[in-house]
């Protein structure tokens, strides 16, 4: 229905509506089929303004054969006129041109918005839904029924599967249209997949008749910015007043998104970021004093992540952050920036599986005398990685000769952004600048952990300007 993003046609509507429930369209199989359409049309009027997403599960209709496929087609296009957006519960999954006729009845035949779908074949298995950057993929990672532990849990390489997938997803979102299924029933999980998948919206199955802790599940969820869409299915199906139970269950929601905010609930696990800027700070990366830096300005604080190669462990956070930031990008190639942003930059594409290329800043006397290094196709478009931004002028000088070769480059990632005027810098050229922190967040942090001193803190940022 929508010619935007599925993610930013949910996010605009979840706005509108200041709600983060998805109603389950699911009649039970005792329901007579005359009475599935009345209900789903009254249970659309409800959810146009006290949800922002329904979800029907195909089963319910399959199973009543070609008038329940009907019936499903009409429930889309009324979803559709009252402008919510669709989740097809489908888990779908298969191979080659299987695959593809699974998403052209998803998508082309019942139009729907976005699908459920079992990552468990692999990546080609959720390709042909994958690539359809307007439409939505929600990829099973750890599901809410009793027996997900049987596989979901099985270790991989020293993490449970379900992180595995939480990983993968993050690389194969290409296109910013991955989200993740993480049961409610299971909200110790929903707060490890948030640290490795900071980016994605969850879809979080299990509230009501399941048992789902909604309020533990909201605070892992919400954990550090992330978005959550909550499903409730039977208790809304079969309440006497429907809109009465989508009401309480949004105003719960709404509730528990309060408590958040206002830092009324404990956080259990720290952040990614939090744990990079301790894992910094321990690795002796940040010290304070007089520094002068490569710009020539003067800074109290000196932050040193060369040393990064040293720590293998905090290495691999630093790339699944990152990784994180990407999978909202679109691009082609990271472009890694000689010489602090190479080793950052290896370990990102491997963690990310996206092709890296690098430009010079010295161009060869002999061989090939390439500028760049890497293999590459003018057009593409490029994302430029870097451990840290003072001023944007080391990145622009970086980028020219990426331009030269008549490639594209709209953003710039780096680890650290010291506040300094790159980002004014960049964006006057047109380039949008993501970091995983700036100074300001790594001092909070380190005041929050005890490291240094809120005096310190002040010190630091009266010294750099930062209001």
């Amino acid at each position: 229905m929508s010619t935007q993003g599925f993610f930013s046609f949910l996010d605009d509507v979840s706005r509108r509506n200041n709600s983060l429930l998805c109603v389950g369209l699911d009649p039970p199989l005792e329901t007579p089929v005359e009475d599935i359409l009345t209900t789903n049309l009254r249970l659309i009027e409800v959810a146009a303004h006290a949800a922002c997403a329904v979800k029907p599960n195909a089963a319910f209709y399959e199973a009543r054969g070609v008038h329940g496929w009907d019936i499903l087609q009409e429930t889309i296009r009324h979803a559709h006129s009252k402008g919510l957006p669709v989740i097809l519960d489908v888990k779908r999954g298969d191979i080659a041109s299987t695959a593809d006729a699974y998403a052209k009845a998803c998508f082309d035949q019942l139009e729907g918005d976005a699908v459920t779908a079992s990552p468990f074949l692999g990546r080609d298995s959720v390709e042909s839904f994958m690539c359809r950057p307007e439409k939505g993929v929600f990829l099973l990672c750890h599901t809410s029924n009793p027996g997900a532990s049987d596989l979901q849990e099985l270790n991989v390489d020293g993490e449970p599967l379900y992180l595995r997938v939480a990983r993968m997803a993050g690389s194969w979102n290409r296109r910013a249209n991955i989200g993740l299924v993480v049961g409610a029933t299971f909200p110790h999980v929903i707060a490890e997949v948030r640290e490795v998948a900071s980016g994605l919206w969850f879809l979080l199955p299990g509230v009501g008749s399941q048992g789902g802790d909604l309020e533990a599940s909201l605070r892992a969820g919400l954990d550090g910015g992330g978005k959550v869409l909550v499903n409730v299915s039977r208790a809304i199906w079969q309440a006497r007043d429907p809109g009465a139970a989508a009401r309480e269950m949004t105003e719960r929601i709404n509730a528990c998104r309060g408590a958040k905010a206002s830092g009324g609930q404990a956080e259990k696990l720290p952040r990614l970021a939090d744990r990079i800027a301790l894992g910094l700070h321990d690795l002796g990366a940040v010290r304070l004093g007089t520094f002068t830096l490569k710009s020539g300005l003067t800074s109290p604080i000196y932050i040193d992540l060369r040393l990064l190669v040293s720590d293998p462990r905090l290495m691999a956070d630093v790339a699944a952050a990152m990784t994180e930031i990407l999978s909202g990008l679109r691009f082609d190639r990271i472009a890694a920036i000689p010489y602090g942003g190479l080793p950052i930059g290896q370990a990102v594409a491997m963690a990310s599986d996206r092709p890296m290329l690098y430009p010079r800043r010295e161009t060869k006397e002999y061989g090939t005398k390439k500028p760049i290094e890497g293999t590459f196709k003018a057009g593409e478009t490029i994302v430029v990685l870097d451990d840290l931004i003072t001023t944007g002028a080391s990145k622009l000088e970086a980028i020219e000769p990426l331009l030269t070769a008549g490639l594209k480059v709209t953003d710039a990632v780096v680890l650290v952004d010291r506040e300094q005027g790159g980002a004014r810098e960049l964006a006057d050229k047109g380039l949008t600048l993501h970091s995983v922190m700036t100074v300001s967040d790594l001092l909070d942090t380190l005041v929050r952990h005890g490291r240094i001193t809120d005096s310190v803190r002040r010190n630091v940022r009266s010294a750099l300007g930062i209001g």
